[in-house]
């Protein structure tokens, strides 16, 4: 019970179509599971409620309610902020999970548009940026709190062709640092999580669908370029991490970019 009696706005608590469980729906089952109380935000309202339903499961009590909002609009995120403290009366953890590549347009640079870069970087920077405005000023008043957001291992990895994801996820790192140090004096940590290869229904199944191939070719092509055991993480993995960046367990620790990703960073070097 890591998590006991703390409150949690996970954002990006619903996942896309597809095989096997995402970053954001497992980090709420993660927390249910740990004792905490969760605002499960997501943009489609069917996914965040089977998310409730599911962490109902794993939690006790009133442990997790469906939120719909749209990171692309700040005021949806401040109402989701909003909504925790007038229903629990304090704000804990804020996790950031929102995020898109391909489903966004993104492209290698020869072919990117300027809708896909606005529309890829309002989903994955801006959204994180926009929520973390109005959570920190619950968590100053509390002087305390965590700040968990999903980075990539494509932040650092240059032979990444999909430029605006790239430069997203690294301009989060960037956002995750100065954040950790302008809210240290009051208590307040922010870290970051870069996944590496991973089996969700994001990575995989919509790349099945965009190349129009098999999942298990796609999953299998994946899988050959992991170092550690040849087999992708699993949005558990992602969980685990964030529950522990989250916890008190890493009172200590903030600022940090956290690799989750079997090693790839060390091949990559």
């Amino acid at each position: 019970m890591r998590l006991s009696g703390k409150i949690a706005v996970v954002i990006g608590a619903g996942q896309s179509p597809g095989e096997g469980i995402g970053n954001g729906r497992a980090t709420v089952l993660r927390f249910a599971q740990e004792g905490a109380t969760i605002l499960a935000v997501d943009r489609d309202r069917a996914s965040a409620e089977e998310t409730a339903a599911l962490a109902a499961r794993e939690g006790s009590g009133e442990c997790c309610v469906p939120f719909q909002a749209d990171v692309t609009r700040e005021a949806s995120l401040a109402a989701a902020m909003a909504e925790a403290v007038r229903r629990w009366g304090r704000l804990d953890i804020l996790h950031n999970n929102v995020g898109v590549s391909l489903a966004g347009g993104d492209k290698p640079l020869d072919e990117l548009s300027e809708d896909a870069f606005d529309r890829v970087s309002a989903i994955n920077l801006r959204g994180t940026i926009m929520a973390c405005k109005h959570a920190i000023p619950i968590m100053r008043r509390q002087h305390a709190g965590a700040i968990v957001n999903i980075s990539s291992v494509a932040a650092y990895e240059n032979t990444y062709p999909l430029v605006a994801y790239k430069v997203t996820k690294a301009g989060m790192i960037a956002f995750t640092e100065q954040l950790a140090l302008h809210n240290a004096p009051y208590g307040i940590r922010a870290n970051c999580i870069l996944p590496g290869l991973m089996d969700t229904p994001m990575a995989v199944d919509t790349r099945a669908r965009a190349s129009n191939r098999s999942r298990a070719e796609v999953a299998a092509e994946r899988d050959a370029r992991v170092p550690l055991r040849g087999k992708m993480g699993t949005g558990w993995d992602v969980a685990n991490a964030a529950l522990f960046l989250a916890s008190d367990e890493a009172n200590f620790i903030t600022g940090v970019a956290l690799p989750v990703d079997g090693g790839a960073l060390v091949k990559v070097g």
